[in-house]
């Protein structure tokens, strides 16, 4: 990618796509001027308009001049090896290699808890207990933060201290736990409440309630306690 060529991201619901946000938060958190298109899903059209950007088929999508860049950990590291003088990821070798390697297993992992609670920002659904296989994600997810955060993050309160992609990439996953109350350690509560005062998140989150479509697949099968877009919109 050239840097004076004009990037265009591509990318779903803001209310629903966990995958749009990783790529779209570090952008934003590297300061990048970039135009965005939101395309619904579950659309009559949302296949033939992502179509026309995505040989895949999905998005996110970034399009920069000829470049064209799917999938969002695909995006990030393109963005990393363009911009080489951003802070993408942690700039000593042993907490960038760290922050990829937490980045990929979170990007091939944590099916049952991805499956079981998938990301709503519009609402706050009750406690409940969503077995065994969830439990043992969740529990491998403290287990990074809090390994992470005692070796690299310093003062700061991100899992490297200032935010980077790898918080971009569990972004998604602290939002489940806030939505579906998940019981966690103070500890793990603390860095989900970093995350989620986050500047650019609290951005991404203030548009996407303000989103008109409902995918009811995301809304079903949980008690509601918090309707979080309607009392947005009232």
């Amino acid at each position: 990618m050239k840097r004076n060529v004009a990037m265009h991201l591509i990318i779903a619901n803001k209310l629903y796509s966990s995958w749009s946000m990783r790529p779209w938060l570090v952008m934003r958190a590297i300061a990048l001027d970039f135009t965005e298109t939101v395309i619904p899903l579950r659309q009559p059209d949302s296949s033939e308009r992502i179509r026309e950007f995505s040989p895949s088929g999905k998005v996110p999508v970034l399009i920069s001049g000829d470049v064209v860049v799917w999938e969002s950990l695909a995006i990030i590291s393109c963005l990393a090896d363009r911009f080489p003088d951003k802070p993408v990821w942690p700039g000593r070798d042993a907490a960038r290699a760290h922050a990829k390697s937490i980045s990929m297993e979170m990007h091939g992992g944590f099916q049952a808890l991805r499956q079981a609670c998938p990301m709503n920002l519009g609402k706050r659904f009750a406690p409940r207990d969503f077995g065994e296989n969830v439990a043992a994600d969740v529990a491998r997810i403290e287990e990074i933060f809090m390994t992470t955060r005692e070796r690299f993050a310093g003062d700061g309160p991100f899992l490297f201290g200032d935010f980077c992609a790898a918080d971009a990439m569990f972004a998604p996953v602290v939002t489940r736990l806030d939505t579906y109350q998940i019981k966690v350690r103070p500890e793990t509560r603390a860095y989900m409440d970093a995350v989620l005062a986050y500047p650019e998140f609290v951005r991404w989150k203030r548009e996407a309630l303000k989103e008109p479509w409902t995918i009811h697949a995301y809304e079903e099968g949980h008690e509601v306690v918090a309707d979080l877009r309607a009392e947005a919109t009232a």
